[in-house]
């Protein structure tokens, strides 16, 4: 197993990490192979175990940037709304916040959000940090989860294009985020 970050600890290891992040989201996971990767750092294959052990630890890394830029993005939104203690301002914010992250990086969205987080290989207190903004907004765990169960099943069904193309996904959105208003 991996340490957390040990592949973003040197210069070389986090531009193995941001060149493979960069060929997910241009070309989708198909692409994102140990020998793609090297031809696209100019090194060979076995050269890019020197600084992740498979792509398991790769898939990792990328996910560690991605919640770190989603964590920043989080905090900005919540921040920005100014009432992060469970009011309607902050969720509504968040909520499109995160549906414009997931647009705007579906391939790594799908990283970051399908099958098991690889948790030990990430760095320590980073979920924590990206769950944090919807904790404060949400104003409980409980409604935090289910905003988050909402907030996923609506991007994957908008990323699927699962929509009649007459939805009006704004609306959508706007009703499901005024469900989770407090009465």
């Amino acid at each position: 197993m991996t340490p957390p970050s040990s592949a973003t600890r040197s210069a070389r290891g986090r531009e193995v990490v941001a060149a493979g992040r960069l060929l997910l989201e241009q070309e989708g996971p198909e692409a994102l192979t140990m020998r793609r990767l090297a031809e696209r750092v100019g090194i060979r294959a076995p050269s890019l175990y020197k600084h992740l052990p498979d792509k398991a630890a790769l898939e990792a890394a990328i996910i560690a940037t991605g919640l770190e830029e989603a964590a920043a993005t989080f905090e900005q939104a919540v921040d920005g709304a100014s009432d992060g203690n469970g009011s309607g301002r902050a969720l509504a914010a968040l909520a499109a916040a995160y549906r414009r992250f997931a647009l705007e990086h579906p391939h790594l969205y799908r990283l970051m959000n399908t099958g098991p987080l690889p948790r030990e290989q990430l760095p320590p207190g980073l979920e924590d940090r990206a769950a944090a903004p919807l904790l404060r907004a949400a104003g409980s765990r409980a409604r935090a989860r289910a905003v988050w169960a909402f907030a996923h099943g609506m991007v994957m069904l908008e990323l699927d294009h699962r929509f009649p193309a007459d939805a009006d996904l704004d609306d959508a959105w706007r009703a499901g985020i005024a469900a989770f208003q407090p009465a």
